[in-house]
């Protein structure tokens, strides 16, 4: 079925009048006199309601509209396929529209993941065994990675020096050589991994907890910006370092090597079965994909705060960008030499 497309263009200031424009088009039975609205604050890139009626409390239509200047960081029309091609392969919730700044698909309910949640023995198997549903996934685009070209693409973006003066005074002090040491990491880092042997797979790319929709016993990704061809250790490695949490930032609760090998055998098993058997994994399969993946959650610090710089001057979203950043470069460093010296690629 086509998703039906408007030439609707939601002010941020005036988010209900535009919301009822839009649904004027998708719900036309809904009376404007009983629609109740919610916003959502969990995003850091886009603005996100709930709108329903008081006939219908249980039927909610999300409404994101994009981020100020996203469209510099985001393929948005790669988004509206990605989430097309998740919906066919029933991992995604139903697509109603595509507006002019965003987008309305269908609410699911549940509970986004907690930092406890995430590592609840209830829990991380359905997201491991969801992941790598989503990574066999058979995607026609390009099977080239994308890491290292948009990695360069939001470095391009970086602004020399930032309009707001204590947002540049905070860049000065957290990143005194500038984007130099941002630029350098990423040239050694493309030339140690860049021949990875990790699989080359279709990635969520953001999964972070508050992407991941937890409800009776299944667990549902949301949020397809960043999804795209990529290597399947970045897109694990990715979830471990959002274990941490965004708004309050701890990587003590980064998963442990015991946790994360179970995580991964788990993995394994839905990602190696043909139909309906589970796959045998030995304990050489677990180790090699543990080393990928802690060589490339590496990399996700660079590339996130890479991409934090880029909004500390675009989003009119309220959030620490410039810090966030420096706590992301923080942690590499941490960690770097560490991860670099396990014994296997």
């Amino acid at each position: 079925m086509e998703v039906p497309s408007f030439d609707i263009f939601i002010d941020e200031e005036k988010v209900e009048d535009g919301a009822f424009q839009l649904l004027a088009e998708i719900r036309p039975s809904w009376s404007p006199d009983q629609v109740s609205f919610k916003t959502f604050t969990d995003g850091i890139t886009n603005k996100l309601i709930g709108c329903w009626t008081k006939k219908s409390p249980k039927e909610i239509i999300l409404i994101r509209m994009y981020g100020k200047n996203t469209d510099l960081l985001i393929d948005r029309k790669a988004e509206t396929r990605n989430f097309k091609l998740l919906q066919k392969a029933g991992f995604a919730p139903q697509l109603y529209a595509i507006f002019g700044n965003g987008l309305a698909y269908e609410y699911i309910h549940g509970e986004i993941l907690t930092v406890e949640t995430v590592r609840a023995p209830s829990i991380y198997p359905l997201v491991a065994t969801m992941l790598a549903k989503i990574h066999k996934i058979n995607n026609q685009d390009s099977q080239k990675p994308i890491l290292w070209d948009l990695m360069k693409q939001y470095l391009k973006l970086v602004p020399e020096t930032f309009s707001n003066p204590e947002k540049q005074r905070l860049y000065s002090e957290k990143f005194p050589d500038g984007i130099e040491v941002l630029h350098s990491e990423m040239l050694f880092f493309e030339e140690k991994l860049s021949h990875s042997s990790s699989k080359v797979v279709f990635c969520h790319n953001d999964l972070l907890l508050a992407n991941i929709i937890h409800d009776q016993g299944k667990v549902t990704f949301i949020d397809y910006e960043y999804a795209g061809c990529n290597y399947q250790a970045y897109d694990i490695g990715n979830h471990f370092t959002e274990f941490a949490g965004v708004s309050s930032v701890d990587y003590s609760n980064y998963p442990s090597p015991d946790f994360q090998h179970a995580w991964l055998k788990i993995y394994l098993q839905e990602f190696n079965s043909n139909g309906n058997s589970t796959a045998r994994v030995t304990n050489e399969e677990i180790k090699e994909l543990y080393i990928q993946v802690n060589k490339f959650a590496l990399v996700t610090h660079l590339l996130w705060a890479t991409w934090a710089l880029v909004q500390a001057e675009l989003s009119s979203i309220d959030f620490d960008f410039i810090s966030y950043a420096a706590t992301r470069m923080e942690e590499l460093f941490c960690k770097k030499e560490k991860i670099l010296s396990l014994d296997a690629l």
